[in-house]
């Protein structure tokens, strides 16, 4: 295993899952033994000395826009991505359009996070139902069933929500923007788990998602045509803190 990822399970009474020592309810998650500065145990805080925001200022608004406000927002959103992800400029136009693309997908939904009106957005958050024929959802569901098997892969991903960017800008980041996103996109999911992938490496993102009830599925995963690595990372919704509803009928497959 790559530098210092071990793995900790336990089979259930069932088939074939596997359960996080911290959770009975969800399949085989890797579990970090010596991270400096913070655990990937879901539910398990950070040690001190890693900082990050756990409150929002009272000024600072969440809200959530429909698809047709997203779209319309597009530029400014991908102004914010290419600050908070120093991309080069040459990239955004290809950005700007798999996020429009990623607007049609069943089960859509996003949040930007702005100082006090009239002051525009800051930071923005999206997801929607992953499913079968989405390229992200097919390379992680093939990399985790070669890597922990088939029956952990469906449970992960069969009924997900994948959260698909999560950015604020640099100038307002540390200041809870992007936990209060994340709450907010979260609440009343009806599917059984979120997933995500971020950049590896001990970044403030990485912890918020840890301390979220986000655990490491893959420690790391490089995306066919991306330069960098990423771990993909897994929550059983609800997450702490938000609200749940009860389960609905199967989401359509997207694109």
């Amino acid at each position: 295993m790559p530098g210092g990822w071990g793995v900790v399970w336990r089979r259930r009474a069932g088939p074939h899952f596997y359960s996080n020592i911290n959770s009975a309810q969800s399949p085989l998650l890797y579990v970090r033994s010596n991270v400096a500065g913070g655990s990937d145990i879901p539910g398990h805080a950070p040690a001190i000395g890693v900082a990050y925001a756990t409150r929002v200022p009272a000024e600072t608004e969440v809200r959530e826009l429909s698809t047709a406000q997203f779209v319309a927002t597009l530029d400014t959103l991908t102004w914010i991505y290419g600050h908070a992800m120093a991309a080069p400029a040459g990239e955004l136009p290809g950005r700007l359009a798999i996020m429009q693309r990623h607007a049609g997908n069943p089960g859509f939904r996003a949040v930007v996070t702005s100082p006090e009106a009239p002051a525009g957005p800051v930071g923005f958050a999206y997801g929607f139902h992953g499913s079968p024929g989405q390229w992200w959802h097919d390379v992680v569901h093939a990399t985790l069933s070669a890597d922990r098997g088939s029956a952990t892969a469906s449970w992960w991903l069969g009924d997900c929500f994948e959260v698909a960017e999560v950015h604020v800008h640099p100038g307002h980041q540390g200041r809870g923007a992007g936990r209060a996103m994340m709450h907010r996109l979260a609440a009343g999911l009806a599917e059984r788990t979120a997933v995500l992938s971020t950049p590896d490496g001990h970044t403030r993102a990485r912890r918020l998602y840890r301390s979220l009830g986000f655990g490491t599925l893959l420690p790391v995963l490089s995306f066919p045509g991306a330069g960098s690595a990423y771990a993909i990372m897994g929550a059983v919704l609800p997450l702490p803190g938000t609200r749940s509803v009860a389960p609905r009928s199967a989401s359509p497959s997207r694109r």
